[in-house]
């Protein structure tokens, strides 16, 4: 049994920077590529103190469900169903948490984010 909740349900792994499942770094960028398994969604996590040289050996990522991903980083659930090909970057600041699109620069909207099924009769209606 998993000691984190299904937010999603049937939602696949991902591919996460061991730097965000230890807790060393915080999730940073999302970057949705092409599944290369039955079970994989095509994201992938990284975090604000990855390196390229860390991120280039292979050791130093992870297979977790994307659910355990989002219970480490909840803000993932709102891009559950982004596109592949989507490159995002979550910016923490006095504002709070937004989620950037890293090829334009531009904020995502929060209509745009994935609502659960069970949330969505208590989420309110999309413009």
């Amino acid at each position: 049994m998993a000691d984190y909740p299904e937010f999603i349900p049937q939602s696949g792994a991902c591919l996460v920077s061991k730097n965000v499942v230890t807790g060393a770094g915080r999730v940073r960028w999302m970057v949705r590529e092409e599944s290369k398994a039955p079970a994989d969604n095509g994201w992938r996590i990284f975090s604000d103190v990855d390196s390229s040289e860390y991120l280039a050996d292979s050791g130093n990522l992870q297979i977790v469900s994307f659910n355990q991903a989002c219970a480490i980083e909840p803000a993932l659930i709102g891009i559950y169903d982004f596109p592949v090909g989507t490159d995002l970057q979550l910016v923490r600041d006095a504002s709070g948490l937004h989620i950037i699109d890293a090829t334009t620069g531009r904020e995502i909207p929060s209509e745009n984010f994935y609502v659960a099924e069970a949330m969505r009769a208590a989420a309110p209606p999309k413009s």
